[in-house]
Order: structure tokens, then C-alpha cells, then sequence
């Protein structure tokens, strides 16, 4: 009994002690001018969609939720937005070749029409950024007359 309370004291402190490790926020102030939106004329509902479910984890402006500011959680959270950010950067589309472009257009709309994004972790936890069939069906159409554009 001893010892079990020893190990639940060294893990409360533990707990305690992650408290005082910081994570970098993905936080701007500044929408820059490579920014899907800035450069496509993006139809209103699908800039909706888009800064709803794609955003917290596709550009470098986060919305972070109140228990972000606890660990490990937001350890968690960093390295999700990191993954993302390093596959499709919504906030540097603008920067990417014509061939990426394509090729990130035609992920998109892979993995919404195959419900792969977002992600069932993050709408588990966010219920607003699920995409309902009408809403993929607003991307993919979106999708696919900039893929018709950029031929």
C-alpha cells in the first residue's frame, strides 16, 4: 500500500511538473498574401468550410481550445498541427509550384471524399468541423474547377 501511494505522488508530480513546459503556438496576426483565399476566389461556404475544419491544423493560425494549456495534451496538439502543417499549408499555397498545387487540390479532394479529413480525432472533440455530404460535395466541386483552371 506503501508504495502505491509513493507512485501516485511521483506521477501527481510529475503531472504537476509538465504544467511548466511550454509549446509554440501556431498563432498570426497576419493573413499572408500566399493564403488560399488571398490568391483563389474561393466561394463563401467553402472559405467557411475551409477555416472551420481544415484550418487549425492546415495554416499557421490556430484556434486553440481551453485545454490546450494543459500537458500533455497540448504536446499532443503541437505535433498534429506540425504533421499537417508540413503536409498542406493552407497559409503558403500561394508559394507552392503550379505541380504542387495540383497535387494538393487532388489530395484534398481524395481524402474528403473518402471521409479521411479532418481527421475523426479532431471532429470527435470539434462536431462543427464534420463535413456533411453537401459540404464535400461544395469542396469537390470547388476542387475540381481550380484542378479545370490550373490545366
Amino acid at each position: 500500500m506503501k508504495v502505491l501511494k509513493i507512485i501516485i505522488l511521483i506521477m501527481l508530480l510529475v503531472l504537476v511538473g509538465i504544467q511548466f513546459i511550454p509549446t509554440t503556438r501556431n498563432q498570426s496576426d497576419i493573413v499572408p498574401p500566399t493564403d488560399l483565399m488571398e490568391i483563389y476566389s474561393v466561394p463563401e461556404k467553402v472559405e467557411v468550410i475551409f477555416k472551420t475544419s481544415c484550418y487549425d491544423c492546415h495554416s499557421n493560425n490556430t484556434a486553440y481550445p481551453w485545454y490546450n494549456k494543459i500537458q500533455p495534451a497540448s504536446w499532443m496538439m503541437q505535433g498534429h498541427i506540425k504533421e499537417g502543417k508540413a503536409e498542406l499549408n493552407f497559409s503558403e499555397f500561394g508559394s507552392y509550384s503550379e505541380r504542387k498545387k495540383k497535387s494538393k487540390f487532388k489530395s484534398i479532394l481524395s481524402q474528403v471524399k473518402d471521409g479521411e479529413m479532418p481527421l475523426a480525432s479532431y471532429t470527435w472533440i470539434h462536431r462543427d468541423a464534420k463535413l456533411s455530404e453537401n459540404e464535400q460535395k461544395d469542396i469537390e466541386d470547388w476542387i475540381n474547377k481550380m484542378l479545370e483552371d490550373l490545366k
